[in-house]
């Protein structure tokens, strides 16, 4: 269940996400606590950083004391047993707005980010995470924090990996409710072109090899074929995104009455999980458990 965080007081609605909010500590309890009584039991935490405490190194990333670290470990005091992942990724703390370092000619630095993403892994399972999900996409990203973490004796942290993560055009609401769209350029050089399907096979083995625990498809409606080839090449689990412009253009036909809400998100959630997910991470998470309730 993707929810996100910011530093101030109050929950702030996501124009472009209806029924989604920026929380705050005590809203994210309650929106937790809703989500548990209807069988949601894991959450995926992005946090809207201030931006004056956005810089070009992202320091903030990895602040013991910041939004993220000091969350998670509230959330496991509160709650032993709710599975808490993470991002692990430059964007939301960078001035530049990458999920990388870059340099002064604009470029995305791969082994100085790589470097900076361990700092951010470290921090994330010292705050107790239990899952560590790098969405940067940098080369050998997912063996240098498994390194890192086994190193640190972190050897029960989870490594969920975007590993095929497309420059798609499904993710502007969330850059909206994170404020994370790059300050100059664009995020092609590094994410993966939409056109392109054997690149994902080339990174599903690389990440295989790395130490992944888990691989992931995103976005999911728009990829169900690599899912599938995904599903047919590894014994992995298999993890897919249904990402916020998904998610938005589902809520907003329903809203206008064109679609049955419901019954195409329950349609939609279907077809990822046919072609092959194992495991899905949605905005229609808490709703979903809310109708299968229900009906049960």
């Amino acid at each position: 269940y993707p929810l996100f965080l910011h530093a101030h007081d109050g929950k702030i609605p996501i124009t472009s996400m209806p029924g989604c909010f920026r929380h705050d500590c005590k809203s994210l309890f309650e929106e937790i606590e809703a989500a548990r009584q209807v069988g949601v039991n894991a959450v995926v935490l992005f946090p809207a950083i201030d931006d004056n405490l956005k810089t070009a190194e992202a320091e903030e990333a990895w602040n013991p004391n910041g939004l993220i670290p000091q969350t998670i470990k509230a959330l496991k005091d509160k709650w032993p047993d709710l599975v808490v992942l993470t991002d692990v990724a430059l964007d939301p703390y960078s001035s530049a707005g990458h999920d990388g370092l870059v340099d002064e000619n604009g470029y995305v630095i791969n082994d100085e980010t790589v470097e900076a993403l361990c700092k951010q892994a470290l921090c994330q399972a010292a705050a107790g995470a239990d899952i560590i999900s790098p969405s940067d996409m940098m080369d050998g990203r997912v063996g240098a924090i498994r390194s890192a973490l086994d190193q640190d004796s972190y050897t029960n942290v989870g490594i969920l990996s975007y590993t095929a993560k497309y420059a798609s055009a499904f993710y502007g609401p969330f850059r909206e409710a994170l404020d994370s769209a790059p300050r100059g350029g664009t995020k092609e050089s590094y994410q993966m072109d939409p056109a392109n399907s054997r690149e994902a096979l080339r990174e599903l083995e690389l990440d295989i090899s790395e130490g992944a625990d888990m691989v992931m498809v995103k976005p999911a409606g728009p990829y169900l074929d690599i899912i599938r080839r995904f599903r047919e090449q590894t014994e992995l689990p298999v993890a897919a995104y249904q990402v916020s412009g998904e998610y938005a253009m589902l809520k907003a036909a329903s809203a206008n009455g064109w679609l049955d809400e419901k019954k195409v998100v329950l349609e939609s959630l279907t077809a990822i999980r046919r072609a092959g997910a194992d495991m899905i991470l949605t905005y229609f998470a808490r709703q979903v458990g809310e109708w299968l309730n229900t009906s049960a």
